[in-house]
C-alpha cells in the first residue's frame, strides 16, 4: 500500500497562490476556506525587513493529534494511502480537532463568513449542504470529507482523495507530465507554475519525493510535536521559507 506525501520546494515557490485557487475550485471551497493556504509574513525589524511566504496544506500526519481527540471517530487515518480524513456522517462539529491540530489547517464554516459577500446567501445550499456553488467539483463523498460539506462539520484538505486514491497501483509518483498519472495528481500540484510541488509514495524508495527529501535535506514543520507530517519542505533561503520561529531544523 502507498503512503502518499507531498514535497514543496520553497526555493521555487513564488507565492502566486495558484494552488489556493485550484484547490478551492476543485473542492468547492467557500472564499476564505483555504485548504491550500499561503501565509505571508514579515521578518526582521525596520529598516531591515523582508517579506516571506509559506504554503501550508494539511500535513496528513503519520501520528495525527486530531485523530486522538475526535470523540466520535469522525477524523481517521486511512491505512491505504495514509490520508487523514473526516467522515462528515460522524462529525458533530465540536472543533476538538481544530484545537488539537498544531498547523491550523481545519475549517468550520457555520460561523461568520471570512470573506464578504457571504456566498452562502448568494448560492444557498440545498439538502443540508453549506452552499450550492455555480460550479461543481467532485461528487459528494461524505465518508471521506469530499464534495460540498453539510452544515455543522469541520473540513480540511484531503490530498484530493477523489483523484489520488484511484491512482494505478504501484506507481512511485503522481505527476501531471506523466499521462498515466495526470488525472490522479492533486489539483495544487498540477497547477503550480514553477513546479514547486511534488507528490509521491513515501514508502517507495525509488519515488522522486524520497529522492528530493534525501538530496535536499527535506524538513517537516513542527516535527517536535511527534505528529510526523507527510509534507516535507525544501528550503535554501529563497522568498518562501520555513518560518524561523517554527522550523525544527536550520534551512538547508
Amino acid at each position: 500500500m502507498a503512503k502518499w506525501g507531498m514535497v514543496i520546494d520553497l526555493d521555487k515557490c513564488t507565492g502566486c497562490q495558484a494552488c489556493t485557487t485550484a484547490c478551492s475550485m476543485e473542492n468547492n471551497r467557500l472564499p476564505g476556506e483555504n485548504w491550500q493556504d499561503v501565509l505571508f509574513y514579515h521578518e526582521g525589524t525596520y529598516p531591515n525587513v523582508k517579506m516571506q511566504w509559506f504554503p501550508r496544506p494539511c500535513m496528513h500526519c503519520e501520528n495525527p493529534s486530531c485523530v486522538d481527540v475526535c470523540p466520535t471517530g469522525a477524523t481517521y487515518k486511512e491505512e491505504d494511502g495514509g490520508f487523514v480524513l473526516i467522515d462528515w456522517n460522524k462529525c458533530i462539529g465540536c472543533k476538538a480537532c481544530m484545537v488539537a491540530c498544531p498547523y491550523g489547517v481545519r475549517f468550520y464554516t457555520d460561523e461568520k463568513a471570512v470573506v464578504q459577500p457571504d456566498l452562502r446567501s448568494v448560492f444557498p445550499g440545498q439538502d443540508g449542504r453549506q452552499w450550492d456553488p455555480p460550479y461543481k467539483g467532485p461528487q459528494d463523498d461524505p465518508t471521506h470529507g469530499v464534495g460540498i460539506q453539510p452544515s455543522g462539520v469541520v473540513s480540511k484538505c484531503t490530498f484530493c482523495h477523489h483523484k489520488t486514491s484511484t491512482a494505478p497501483k504501484g506507481v512511485a509518483d503522481l505527476d501531471e507530465d506523466n499521462p498515466v498519472t495526470k488525472e490522479h495528481t492533486p489539483a495544487c500540484v498540477r497547477v503550480c507554475p514553477p513546479k514547486a510541488r511534488y507528490f509521491g509514495d513515501l514508502d517507495n524508495a525509488n519515488s522522486n519525493v524520497n529522492k528530493l527529501i534525501a538530496d535536499k535535506r527535506g524538513v517537516r514543520l513542527l516535527d517536535h510535536t511527534g505528529n510526523k507530517p507527510q509534507v516535507y519542505y525544501l528550503s535554501g533561503g529563497a522568498g518562501a521559507a520555513v518560518p524561523s520561529s517554527r522550523a525544527d531544523e536550520p534551512k538547508a
